[in-house]
């Protein structure tokens, strides 16, 4: 049977050649790397799907953009041209570019978040939750019930409870500097969230004064699972459902990596001034001047640029159709996933493909290991790793509710075929499964609270 998929919808133009390091390396590799994907060298993995942030393709009318490229130090040309792509894509009047997302979190966190301060969500990803933890703050998850549920398909798994938001400003009140929704969810599987809940969590933020952020960078991604999913919005384009998103907040944080498409930067964008100016100190201190904001010219053109080809319906149907396309086949091996496929990765479930590794061995890493030794493949485990915390009162570890090990997709950098070998070595994992037999302890971890998976030092034990 001829499987149909979408093509792409771009020509090659440029190669970057790659290899399969053998066996013997890729143990060689485990065991200088710690046995911590992030530990690995470019060059020991063939396929690399430790993150869609940054390491995507950029197109041509990007390539000629970056040679416009104004380098002066104060309102340079190429900030002016990012500023009327931000109007246009998004309707913001106040930009505040930095060199990338985390940088956007550190001047927004930082400008508006105090110790003791609580701060609603979906669900925040691990940097975001570290620059909350950092200025001695918490976040507080307030995601539907069926995020926590691999299985389950709502399309819009990523949505807020609004009952539980509403519970959370009544308990925690004016400590609340603002409320952040982040579109799609990665914590939770790249889900989507739709255009009727982020109307319901502006009403509500509308309501009792506090600002609404959205945490942005999967934006367009998510625009395109509203038209197919949302009754409503399926005669609108992407752009109108883009735009009408971003009606809907105050504010926005940008990793610009993701999908403006671009290898550095990231945005704050404000609705008024008055916000515009509590987070402005911030960045000049921390990333660079106001129409800079620590980024080349060259990469603001590229920026500016990479808004505007987001929204293209085209790409968007075959970037979101090269996931599932991976989510098939895996689902035609067994292997258990995140459903429905989200929007830039997959995610598999590594407490239910490898059940008998407790969640204190780190099965989503070891999973991860597993991936790389097969194929050469690189993932990240975001489980216990990454979420587990403290209980402050009794000093036990509170492990995360998902324990999960990602597979995020390149924008425009890897063909189908490549997702058929992933499928293919996963899938092979998953047939020795009952032959892992060890678990991931950690040696070394900074004390970074929200951090130390990134420079974890782990190594296998038995249990």
């Amino acid at each position: 049977m001829v499987r149909r998929i979408q093509p792409e919808p771009f020509r090659i133009k440029m190669v970057e050649p790659v290899s399969i390091p053998d066996a013997a390396q890729r143990e060689e590799a485990l065991k200088t790397g710690h046995f911590n994907m992030f530990g690995l060298r470019g060059e020991d993995v063939y396929i690399d799907l430790l993150t869609d942030s940054g390491t995507g393709a950029m197109s041509k009318y990007q390539w000629a953009a970056l040679m416009k490229g104004d380098e002066a130090y104060a309102g340079a040309t190429s900030f002016y041209a990012l500023k009327e792509a931000v109007k246009d894509v998004l309707g913001f009047d106040y930009v505040i570019p930095c060199h990338q997302g985390r940088a956007a979190e550190n001047v927004t966190f930082g400008s508006l978040a105090k110790p003791g301060d609580k701060i609603p969500f979906n669900m925040p990803f691990d940097t975001t939750r570290a620059h909350i933890f950092n200025v001695g703050a918490e976040p507080v998850d307030c995601v539907i019930d069926e995020a926590f549920d691999p299985e389950c398909r709502h399309p819009f798994k990523g949505n807020v409870d609004i009952p539980k938001l509403e519970k959370a400003i009544a308990t925690y009140g004016d400590k609340i500097p603002l409320i952040m929704v982040t579109i799609t969810n990665n914590s939770g599987g790249g889900q989507p969230v739709s255009l009727e809940n982020l109307r319901q969590v502006s009403a509500v933020a509308r309501k009792h004064k506090i600002p609404l952020f959205l945490d942005a960078a999967r934006m367009a991604e998510n625009a395109y699972f509203i038209k197919v999913r949302e009754e409503a919005c399926k005669s609108l384009s992407v752009g109108q459902i883009l735009r009408a998103c971003m009606d809907c907040a105050d504010a926005i944080t940008v990793s610009a990596k993701k999908d403006p498409l671009v290898n550095i930067g990231g945005l704050v964008c404000t609705r008024t001034e008055d916000l515009y100016y509590r987070i402005l100190p911030r960045v000049i201190l921390c990333e660079g001047f106001a129409t800079y904001g620590g980024l080349a010219g060259r990469d603001l053109e590229c920026l500016a640029q990479g808004l505007r080809e987001m929204v293209d319906e085209q790409y968007l149907a075959h970037r979101v159709a090269q996931v599932a396309y991976l989510g098939d086949l895996l689902e035609e091996g067994g292997v258990p996933f995140v459903k429905p496929a989200g929007g830039h990765a997959i995610f598999i479930d590594a407490a239910a493909f490898l059940p008998h590794i407790p969640q204190k061995y780190y099965p989503a890493d070891v999973l991860a290991v597993e991936v790389y030794r097969e194929g050469a493949i690189r993932g990240i485990g975001l489980g216990a790793l990454a979420f587990a915390t403290k209980d402050e009162a009794t000093g036990e570890t509170v492990y995360p509710k998902l324990e999960l090990f990602r597979l995020a997709i390149n924008r425009r950098t890897y063909t189908n075929s490549h997702m058929e070998y992933v499928a293919q070595s996963i899938v092979d994992v998953y047939k020795r499964r009952d032959r892992i037999r060890y678990g991931l302890e950690v040696g070394f971890a900074p004390a970074a609270k929200g951090l130390h998976h990134f420079l974890a030092h782990l190594h296998p034990v038995q249990f």
